[in-house]
């Protein structure tokens, strides 16, 4: 029931694309505007939503959260491929900056992931000890 999912998915994408195509025509740009973003956030929205609950239940379900599942990281690396093609061509400066900001991503990391809620076991634990 994989084919569900397919389903969704190039609908879709074909609707993110058109927009897309649409949105460059409007701002005066001869290229596709964000609709590759405009497919997978319909994707996540039409996939969770009350009409298609029918279609995410049972077989036909593992599909639809098997392509919603692959579609987000296909696209972040598609994006990653065109942020890079055009840092090469747009000079050293672009390049410097990509890497200025993957180096501060991964510094950020250690930090925000000692950020956190405190856990109800945290609280019984403090209360314990006063």
């Amino acid at each position: 029931m994989i084919i569900y999912g397919v389903a969704l998915l190039s609908g879709c994408l074909l609707i993110g694309m058109l927009t897309g195509q649409v949105l460059g025509e409007l701002l005066g740009v001869s290229a596709n505007v964000g609709g590759v973003g405009i497919a997978m956030l319909l994707l996540v929205l039409l996939s969770n939503s009350e009409r298609f609950k029918s279609l995410t239940c049972g077989a036909a379900g593992s599909g639809i959260q098997f392509w919603s599942a692959m579609y987000i990281p296909i696209v972040v690396a598609m994006a990653a491929k065109q942020n890079v093609a055009a840092a090469v061509d747009g000079g050293v400066l672009a390049l410097v900056a990509g890497v200025a900001a993957v180096v501060v991503s991964f510094a950020l990391v250690p930090m925000l992931s000692r950020i956190r809620k405190p856990d109800a076991a945290d609280n019984e634990d403090s209360g314990a000890d006063s």
